[in-house]
C-alpha cells in the first residue's frame, strides 16, 4: 500500500467507516420528544438513552485498543460493524425506555472496535501528509454519520415510525460492513503485540504522558458540550414557542454538515498555527455559538448551533492530530484512552444536561455548557505543549 498518496476509493472507505460508526450513536436525539411521550419518560431518562451508548464507548475504548494490538485491524473493524447491526435492529422491539437503554448500551460496545482501530490503522499504514488527509476524511465521515443518523431517523419516524426506522438503519449498517470487507486493504505494517504485560506497561506510560492526559481532558470537555447541546436543544425546540416536529428537528441537524466542510479545512489551520493555538480559538468560537442559542428567533438558534458545532469539530480534529503526531508507541491504546475520556465527557453531558434542563430549562443548560467550555480553555492553555506547526 502506498505511503504517500491514498486512492480516492480508500478516502471514500475511510469516510464511510466514520459514517457507519456514528450513524447510530446520536440518532435517538431526533426522536427524544416522541420517546418522552411514548414511554412516559423524564428528561433525565431521555438524556440517559443518549448517554447509554456514549457510556459503553467510554468503557470499551481502551480495552478494544489493547485487543486490537494483539489481534489485528481490519478483522476488528468489519466484526464491529457486523455486531453493531444486531442491537440496532433490537431497539425496534424495545418495550420500555429501560430496554431501549440496554440496546443502546450494546450498540456502544461495538463502536470503539471501529473508531479506535481505524485511527491506529491510519497511523500505522501511512505517514506524512497521507495521515492527515485520511484522518480528515475519517472525521468528516463521522460528522456526516452523526448528522445522517439524526436526520434519517427523524424523517423515517414521520414516514414509517421510529421502530421501523431502526430496522432500516440496521440494514444500512450491514451494507457498510460488506463495503469495508471488500474495499479496505489488509494491514501491511501491523505487528501483533499479544503481550498483556507490555500493554499494561504502555498503559502506565500513557497515564503520565502529558500529551495523552491533556487530550483526554480536552476530549471530555468537547463531547460534554456537544452531547449536552444537541440532546436538550431538541426538547427546547419541541416546546413552545417553536413546537417543531421530529422531521423539523431532524432538519435542524443539517448544521452538522458544516463539520464535513470545516474538518478538512482544520488541517490547514493546524499546519499554520499548531494544535494549541487552533484549539484555544476553536473553543472560544464554540462558546459564542452556545450563547447565540439563547436568542429568541429560530434562525438565531440555528446559527448558534452551526457556530458552536464548527468550533467543536475543529477542536476534535486538532486533538486527534495532536495524539497522532506526538504519541508514537501504543497508538491504539492512546486513541482508546482519548476516546474513553471523550465519551466519559459525553455521558456526563447527557446526565448533567438532563438535570440542568429539568431544573432550569434551556437557559440553565447553556450556563452548564459554558462552564465546561471554560474548563476546556484552561486545559488547552495550560496543558497543551506548544508544538511547532507540523507539515504532515
Amino acid at each position: 500500500m502506498p505511503h504517500y498518496s491514498p486512492s480516492w476509493v480508500l478516502k471514500l472507505t475511510m469516510g464511510l467507516i466514520g459514517m457507519f460508526a456514528f450513524l447510530q450513536v446520536y440518532s435517538v436525539q431526533a426522536i427524544l420528544p416522541v420517546l418522552i411521550t411514548d414511554f412516559a419518560a423524564t428528561e433525565v431518562q431521555a438524556g440517559m438513552v443518549v448517554g447509554a451508548t456514549v457510556l459503553a464507548i467510554a468503557i470499551m475504548s481502551p480495552f478494544l485498543g489493547m485487543l486490537s494490538d494483539a489481534v489485528g485491524r481490519k478483522v476488528f473493524i468489519v466484526g464491529a460493524l457486523l455486531f453493531l447491526a444486531i442491537p440496532t435492529a433490537l431497539i425496534a422491539q424495545s418495550p420500555s425506555i429501560g430496554w431501549m437503554g440496554v440496546w443502546r448500551f450494546l450498540q456502544g460496545l461495538s463502536v470503539p472496535g471501529i473508531t479506535v482501530v481505524t485511527i491506529a490503522y491510519i497511523g500505522e499504514e501511512f505517514e506524512g501528509r497521507a495521515v492527515t488527509e485520511l484522518m480528515s476524511f475519517y472525521v468528516s465521515g463521522s460528522v456526516l454519520g452523526g448528522f445522517m443518523g439524526r436526520f434519517l431517523l427523524g424523517h423515517l419516524h414521520e414516514l414509517i415510525g421510529w421502530r421501523a426506522g431502526y430496522y432500516v438503519m440496521a440494514a444500512m449498517t450491514l451494507l457498510g460492513a460488506l463495503w469495508v470487507t471488500k474495499m479496505l486493504p489488509a494491514s501491511r505494517q501491523f505487528v501483533a503485540n499479544p503481550n498483556f504485560r507490555s500493554a499494561i506497561q504502555t498503559l502506565g506510560e500513557h497515564l503520565v504522558n502529558r500529551y495523552v492526559v491533556t487530550s483526554c481532558l480536552l476530549g471530555a470537555c468537547v463531547l460534554f458540550s456537544l452531547v449536552g447541546c444537541f440532546t436538550f436543544i431538541n426538547l427546547h425546540l419541541a416546546d413552545t414557542p417553536y413546537e417543531l416536529s421530529t422531521g423539523a428537528l431532524a432538519n435542524i441537524f443539517a448544521v452538522y454538515l458544516l463539520g464535513v466542510i470545516i474538518t478538512p479545512l482544520s488541517t490547514t489551520l493546524l499546519r499554520r498555527f499548531g494544535s494549541a493555538r487552533t484549539v484555544r480559538v476553536a473553543v472560544v468560537v464554540s462558546m459564542l455559538g452556545v450563547l447565540l442559542t439563547l436568542v429568541a428567533p429560530l434562525w438565531g438558534v440555528v446559527i448558534g448551533l452551526a457556530v458552536m458545532s464548527s468550533g467543536v469539530f475543529i477542536t476534535q480534529s486538532a486533538t486527534i492530530s495532536y495524539i497522532a503526531v506526538n504519541v508514537k508507541k501504543g497508538r491504539s491504546l492512546a486513541s482508546g484512552l482519548y476516546y474513553m475520556g471523550y465519551y466519559a465527557g459525553g455521558t456526563l453531558g447527557a446526565w448533567l444536561g438532563g438535570i440542568a434542563y429539568a431544573r432550569g430549562q434551556w437557559s440553565l443548560t447553556v450556563w452548564l455548557l459554558l462552564f465546561v467550555q471554560v474548563l476546556a480553555l484552561l486545559v488547552a492553555s495550560m496543558g497543551m505543549i506548544k508544538t511547532k506547526p507540523h507539515a504532515a
